[in-house]
């Protein structure tokens, strides 16, 4: 039995060597787990769509400075409708006979009348027009906000990275401590297994109670449970980290992580100027500003030139005659549109003063939340510092219970109860410090501390 407990002890002190003194390999798995998932994650690749097809809005608002020439073409013809008589023949003949008597040579001909039709007949337009806009504040308006949206779009993929970066931490500590729970309860196992044995051994030589046996065996059986519930809580915490990373959900997570003491941020000077959250509301009453002053200089005229390059005849006729050219400038005064643009002139003034009553609450509702995680990752450091001290006095209340057992001093359920101490002194003092690295991640997204600087894909 001293050998078993001696074997034990010195599996558990392995693991919790590797456990606490890893080297720093973990912490820079960790990070490359941050960046493969700032490189892969779904979420950030449809973010990163958007921001493109905001990029591509910008350059369509600029298009719009720039001429632009279409091809226009026109084909028309009709027979009947109505006429109009044009009495060329009454009104030149005379002149014309009187001519031709005074010169004695008919060298004035007879006409007709000439009747000619308003719709016409087998007629062609094709021309090729340029137009550009001179003044329009509607334009400029338009680019000035189509940037300001490009600047949320950033802002906005920035914040899911951030809330990206927290969930990875998040979940990989997770499955740190699931992974270390289904070691510490393998090892309890281990040595309640062996217990089991042993008290089924002196049953069997007449020197133990059956009652012994059956409690150990129990105990085994709950141990078993428990390291059941453990695996469980592993797998899926590897599912989800992989998830987040967009990888198969079975694939193999890194285990090694170094244990040491966390550097924890101030948490007397958590603030939330940095929030990309804030910038986005910012931005937003910036694009409001944007719309009022649009809606403020839509009273302006707009003046628009065009210039048509064309060819137009009957028949299909093509020669100098039929060719033209057609410059022009437009001039568009708005004077009455049932007051629209005053209605949209306060409703613009509405919406921008909206937006500053949420740019005042989100910024008192982040600092509320920088406050609260920096008060939880306090407690949470507070609570490991105190795990600390319960499982050493865990680990030397079982060994004086293991000499005692050994000795015959102490009972069974006593060396159980010690045992049971010590598990769950163990589990808690691991489950204290991931809850500590926990709240860190919480405050380091709180006040958006995270540097992106060696993460960026």
């Amino acid at each position: 039995m001293a050998k078993l407990l001696g074997n034990f002890w010195a599996y558990l002190t392995l693991t919790w060597f590797t456990f606490f003194h890893a080297d720093t390999y973990g912490q820079s798995s960790l990070d490359g787990y941050i960046r493969e998932g700032l490189a892969n994650n779904l979420v950030i690749r449809q973010k990163n769509l958007t921001l493109q097809q905001a990029q591509q809005s910008l350059q369509i608002a600029r298009s719009y400075f720039l001429p632009s020439v279409s091809l226009l073409g026109d084909y028309l013809s009709a027979e009947g409708g109505r006429n109009i008589a044009i009495p060329v023949g009454d009104l030149l003949n005379p002149v014309y006979s009187t001519l031709n008597q005074l010169i004695g040579n008919p060298a004035f001909p007879t006409i007709g009348n000439v009747k000619q039709n308003f719709l016409p007949k087998n007629f062609y337009d094709v021309r090729l027009r340029t137009s550009v806009p001179l003044i329009n504040t509607d334009l400029y308006g338009n680019r000035a906000i189509q940037s300001q949206q490009i600047r949320m779009k950033q802002y906005e993929l920035e914040v899911y990275k951030r809330e990206l970066v927290a969930m990875i931490k998040t979940a990989y500590f997770h499955y740190l401590a699931a992974t270390q729970a289904v070691r510490i309860y393998e090892s309890a196992r281990l040595l309640v297994n062996k217990n089991v044995e042993v008290n089924a051994s002196l049953l069997r030589n007449g020197k133990g109670l059956s009652a012994n046996y059956l409690r150990s065996k129990s105990e085994a059986e709950k141990i078993t449970a428990e390291l059941n519930g453990a695996r469980n809580k592993q797998t899926n915490a590897r599912k989800y980290i992989n998830f987040l990373l967009n990888k198969p959900l079975d694939t193999e997570v890194d285990e090694t992580f170094s244990q040491g003491e966390p550097t924890l941020l101030d948490t007397a000077s958590a603030h939330t100027g940095n929030r990309e959250e804030l910038l986005i509301i910012q931005t937003a009453k910036e694009i409001n500003e944007s719309q009022m002053r649009m809606s403020k200089l839509a009273r302006l005229p707009k003046v628009n030139a065009f210039l048509d390059l064309g060819s137009q005849a009957y028949d299909w006729r093509y020669n100098e005659q039929s060719r033209y050219y057609l410059l022009g400038i437009q001039l568009t005064v708005p004077l009455f549109q049932g007051f629209r643009n005053t209605m949209q002139i306060r409703q613009n003034g509405l919406e921008l003063e909206k937006t500053g009553l949420n740019l005042t609450y989100t910024q008192n509702q982040l600092q509320m939340a920088a406050e609260v995680a920096g008060n939880e990752l306090v407690t949470a450091s507070r609570n490991y510092l105190a795990s600390r001290g319960q499982l050493t006095s865990a680990q030397s209340y079982f060994t004086l219970i293991e000499k005692g057992y050994q000795q015959g001093v102490n009972s069974l359920i006593e060396y159980l109860d010690a045992r049971n101490q010590l598990t769950s002194s163990q589990l808690q003092q691991l489950i204290r410090w991931f809850e500590m690295r926990m709240a860190e991640a919480r405050l380091e997204r709180e006040t958006a501390s995270y540097s992106f600087e060696k993460d960026l894909p």
